[in-house]
Parts: structure tokens; sequence; C-alpha cells
């Protein structure tokens, strides 16, 4: 599948894999100067490009693995979704969950995106659900 993207500016960074069956597509930084992120705060970087998720999927935008168990830095909202519709700048949320300041350097990969599909369902209301086994269980209800 061929998804459109555009360089919003000249020093943006098309995503890429960082493995063959990698099914992320790391996402840059497109800073001028290195960004200071302060503990326990959100800092929003921008990585200079848009981009058209074709009808019917999404992009969801994960977390990197070393730079949330190294750096303790992750999406804000923990899993942004950008939507078939938008057309602007991907801009990535990143908290510090850390004691200490983290820095972004320009071109640093700050988050991936994945290609998602969905489906588009209606909601109908009803009084009475289905009964299952478990019923309404939750929160560790089937196990420790």
């Amino acid at each position: 599948m061929k998804v459109k993207i555009k360089k919003l500016k000249e020093t943006a960074i098309i995503p890429s894999r960082g493995s063959e069956y990698a099914a992320g597509y790391d996402l840059f930084a497109n800073l001028d100067s290195p960004l200071e992120i302060p503990a326990q705060t959100t800092a929003k970087i921008g990585t200079g490009l848009s981009v058209s998720i074709p009808e019917g999927f999404f992009g969801g935008v994960f977390a990197r693995s070393g730079l949330a168990s190294k750096q303790g830095l992750r999406p804000s909202n923990c899993v942004g979704c950008v939507d078939s519709d938008y057309r602007g700048e991907l801009i990535v949320a990143l908290y510090n969950d850390s004691e200490e300041s983290r820095i972004i350097r320009p071109n640093d990969r700050i988050a991936q995106l994945v290609v998602i599909p969905f489906l588009a369902v209606e909601f109908e209301e009803t009084d009475e659900l289905d009964e299952t086994i478990r019923g309404e269980k939750g929160f560790g209800s089937t196990g420790i």
C-alpha cells in the first residue's frame, strides 16, 4: 500500500523502519536546535510532515521502546491517533516520565507511526446485552 506524505519543511525526514519486519515507522524530530523537556512535563515536537492515511485506516503514534525504557519519554496520550481526514503536521506530544530533564536533538527518533485498519461501526442503543460467563467482572478478575 502506498501512503502519500508531504514535507512541510525541507529538513523533515521521511519515516523509516528499523528492520524489514518492523510494524512501526520511526518519526523524527524536526527541530532547529535541541529542545529540553523538563521532568514531568510535555513538549509538542513537530515532524515537518503531513500524511494522507487511506480511508479505513488510521495512523497510531506509539512510543519507541528504547526511548521509553531508557529515557522515560513517551507520547503524552500514550497512543496518538492520526485520522484519515487529517492533513496537518504530524506532531508528537512527548511526555517526560523521568525525574530528570531530557534533551531532544534535531533528527532524533521520537515515536513510531503504525498504519492500522479499523472498522467503522454504528452504535445501537439497547436495554439488554447478551450474557457471558465473565459478565461485569473487570480489572484483574480473570487472573493475577
